[in-house]
């Protein structure tokens, strides 16, 4: 950060350094973060992403590439709707590799001279084994592409790609695993959102042996950032919820990345509200499909689902019992005990928390624990400094106040990524259980018939 401003941190600006003489030049001046940057094959010009700085939590990186000395400057991405992830050098040295999101997947393409994208594989898989998030990665050399594969059904493998296309799973890691567990695959639908028509994308995962004439419980997981995106990838706790009975569904609300800028851009300094809408969308079209018992639905979610989470509880109580995982509650204190405390005042609402506290109130899922009936179970790691535990304890103490059923569970040493360990994620999936069928899971029934 060349710019050294205190308020910007992530302002990063790519620099050449003289080796003889020490001197340091930025060849990058725009307000924004400049990052990775990357020699082509023939060390004649560099390349890197980043963005221009905007009032919003979320930016869509671009690909940029100039000469060695700053010249010859190109936006490469500029016509493209999506924002890059990573990149290589294609070994022409005038195309690139490029990865990026597209409803909820990860795709690896070749990013031509024009600006045209060339699909190689929308099959990028990660190493996140709890959650469906939209993950990958890639490398290239000696003109072979490797990267990540996989899919609802199948753990992450290493498999290379050629420019037809053609791709050939090198590894065979989870093969004991496969021949000795079935798993659910993730099925894809979309419905159209109540308040103002966008699509909303969203995945079903149903229990083994399912039966469409019986009637099913359901749990609705919401995905963190918000600024994220989930998608058909392997997620052991989603196989492991299907397995214990559920219907899993999970979507990618209003602010969900891979649908472009607009969407993304939806809930900027306005979250949550209207992606609340978006998720009951979602729970609405899953009932009307005739298999799942509306008096057994659940409802989970961790970061800025577990904000969500505390949201719906407080908008509604359709839902038998809920659980917020590392939430947001309090956007006044968040905002000020965060370790992203400088981002959140500068880009996550539209004022500072003193020259407009009723702005803060009124996203805070604190301001609706009046009206919550729902029992809530709280999960936070002892060690998360992004949404801190004094967040949750908020919540549980306003939860007891009010008389609400609800537990707080520490999980010592644990940061954000609170299913960091194993231990941890099978730790979390059991509580996730056991609360929910403290309030009355329900044995599978015939579909017309109340249990």
């Amino acid at each position: 950060n060349v710019k050294n401003n205190v308020n910007k941190p992530w302002d990063t600006d790519i620099v050449r350094l003289d080796i003889e003489t020490r001197q340091l030049t930025a060849l990058t001046t725009q307000l924004g973060p400049d990052a990775i940057p990357r020699a082509s094959h023939d060390g004649k010009r560099i390349a890197w992403i980043g963005h221009k700085d905007r009032p919003s939590p979320f930016h869509e990186y671009q690909l940029y590439s100039a000469e060695l000395d700053g010249s010859d400057f190109r936006h490469l991405t500029a016509n493209n709707d999506l924002s890059v992830i990573d990149f290589a050098w294609h070994p022409d040295d005038q195309q690139h590799y490029v990865q990026y999101e597209a409803r909820g997947k990860n795709v690896l393409a070749v990013l031509s001279t024009d600006g045209a994208l060339s699909p190689l594989t929308d099959e990028m898989s990660g190493w996140e084994l709890d959650q469906p998030y939209t993950q990958g990665q890639f490398s290239t050399g000696a003109g072979v592409v490797a990267f990540t594969q996989g899919n609802s059904t199948t753990p992450t493998e290493l498999a290379t790609i050629d420019h037809r296309g053609k791709v050939t799973i090198l590894t065979d890691l989870n093969r004991s695993l496969q021949e000795s567990v079935s798993f659910s695959s993730a099925k894809t639908f979309s419905v159209k959102s109540s308040f103002d028509q966008r699509e909303i994308q969203f995945w079903m995962i149903l229990p083994p042996d399912f039966d469409p004439t019986l009637s099913y419980p359901m749990m609705l997981q919401i995905h963190g950032g918000p600024w994220a995106a989930y998608g058909p990838q392997f997620a052991a706790n989603n196989q492991l919820y299907a397995a214990a009975g559920y219907v899993v569904i999970y979507g990618n609300p209003r602010g969900s990345t891979g649908y472009g800028a607009d969407f993304a851009h939806a809930i900027d300094h306005d979250f949550p509200t209207r992606d609340y809408d978006d998720l009951m969308d979602i729970v609405d079209a899953s009932v009307a499909m005739g298999f799942i018992d509306e008096e057994h639905l659940y409802v989970f979610g961790g970061s800025g689902g577990g904000t969500l989470t505390a949201w719906i509880v407080g908008k509604t109580n359709r839902f038998r019992a809920a659980v917020v995982i590392n939430p947001v509650i309090n956007w006044s204190s968040a905002v000020l005990t965060s370790d992203l405390n400088k981002l959140m005042s500068s880009d996550w609402m539209a004022d500072l928390p003193w020259d407009n506290p009723m702005d803060y109130w009124q996203h805070s899922p604190l301001s609706l624990v009046g009206n919550v009936t729902t029992p809530t179970m709280l999960i936070s790691g002892e060690e998360d400094w992004r949404t801190p535990m004094s967040e949750a304890e908020q919540y549980f103490n306003a939860l007891q106040i009010e008389r609400v059923d609800t537990a707080l569970v520490r999980v010592p040493g644990a940061s954000h990524q609170i299913e960091y360990r194993p231990s941890q994620l099978i730790a979390k999936v059991n509580a996730i259980l056991a609360w929910f069928e403290r309030y009355g899971k329900a044995e599978n029934t015939p579909a017309n018939e109340t249990p």
